[in-house]
C-alpha cells in the first residue's frame, strides 16, 4: 500500500527530457525554480538530455550550479522522449514525480491541478489533457497536427485505453510508487511512451485523473509530421503484442 501524501510529507520530482532546448531550457528552468522555491513542497528538478547536439546540456549544467536540488542526466546519443522520460523517472527520488516538455506550453503553475486529485481523492496518475471542456488551449498546434492528435487518440482508445481523450499532453504526475512501477515496466522509447504509460497504469489497477490544462503551443515541435506518426502508430500494435506476452503483468 502506498504511504498517503500531503503537501507536507511530498517531494517532487520534475523531469525533463530535452532534446536540442539550448535557446529556451534556461527560461524555463528559471520559471521552474522560481515556482517551486514557493512551493511548500520539498523537490528536486532532472533534466534528461536526450543526446543534444547543440548547447542543451551545458545551458542546464551553468543553470544548476547556482539553483539546489536540479541536475542533469546525459544520454549521449539520442534514444527518444520515451527513452529519456523513463531513465528520469527511474532515477529520481521524489515520492511525487512530474514529466513536463522543456517548452512549458502547460506552465508550471498547473501542477497545483494535478496534484490536488492525487492527495485529496486517492488516485495515482493524474494527467493535463487539452481536449476537455475546461480546457484553455491559448495557442493551438496547426490544424494539420491537431487533426493527426484526433487521429491518434481514436486509434489509441480503440487498441490501448478507452476513456482518455488526451494521451500525447506532455504534462503527467504519478506517485512515486506508480511512477516506479510503471516506468519500469515501459519499453516504448519513442513519441507513443504515453500511450504505453497509462495502458501499463491501468494493467495495475492503477486510478487516472484526466485534468483539464492550460495549453499554449510551442511552434517547435520534436513530431515528424511524415516519419513519426507511423512510428506511433505500428507502437500501438507492440503495445498490444507485448500484453498478450505477459511483459506488463
Amino acid at each position: 500500500m502506498e504511504e498517503k501524501l500531503s503537501r507536507e510529507t511530498m517531494t517532487l520530482s520534475v523531469v525533463i527530457p530535452a532534446y536540442n532546448e539550448e535557446g529556451r531550457i534556461g527560461k524555463s528552468l528559471e520559471m521552474i525554480a522560481r515556482y517551486l522555491n514557493e512551493a511548500s513542497y520539498r523537490h528536486e528538478v532532472v533534466v534528461v538530455d536526450d543526446g543534444s547536439t547543440d548547447g542543451t546540456a551545458e545551458a542546464v549544467e551553468g543553470f544548476a550550479r547556482g539553483v539546489k536540488n536540479f541536475g542533469l542526466l546525459k544520454n549521449g546519443v539520442n534514444r527518444g522522449k520515451g527513452y529519456s522520460v523513463r531513465r528520469g523517472a527511474l532515477y529520481c527520488k521524489g515520492n511525487m514525480v512530474l514529466m513536463s516538455d522543456a517548452d512549458l506550453s502547460t506552465p508550471i503553475e498547473e501542477i497545483e491541478k494535478l496534484l490536488d486529485p492525487i492527495l485529496s481523492e486517492g488516485y495515482q496518475v493524474a494527467i493535463g489533457s487539452r481536449a476537455l471542456p475546461d480546457s484553455d488551449v491559448r495557442v493551438h498546434q496547426p490544424w494539420y497536427r491537431e487533426s493527426m492528435g484526433k487521429v491518434f487518440n481514436l486509434f489509441v482508445q480503440a487498441l490501448v485505453i478507452g476513456g482518455i481523450k488526451d494521451t500525447q499532453c506532455g504534462f503527467k504526475c504519478f506517485t512515486g510508487v506508480a511512477a516506479k512501477a510503471i516506468f519500469s515496466r515501459q519499453a516504448l522509447d519513442g513519441f507513443s511512451f504515453d500511450a504505453e504509460a497509462l495502458f501499463i497504469a491501468r494493467r495495475l489497477g492503477y486510478r487516472i485523473k484526466e485534468v483539464p490544462i492550460v495549453w499554449i503551443n510551442s511552434p517547435a515541435s520534436r513530431v515528424h509530421v511524415l516519419r513519426d506518426p507511423m512510428r506511433m502508430f505500428a507502437d500501438l500494435f507492440k503495445i498490444r503484442l507485448w500484453d498478450l506476452r505477459g511483459r506488463y503483468g
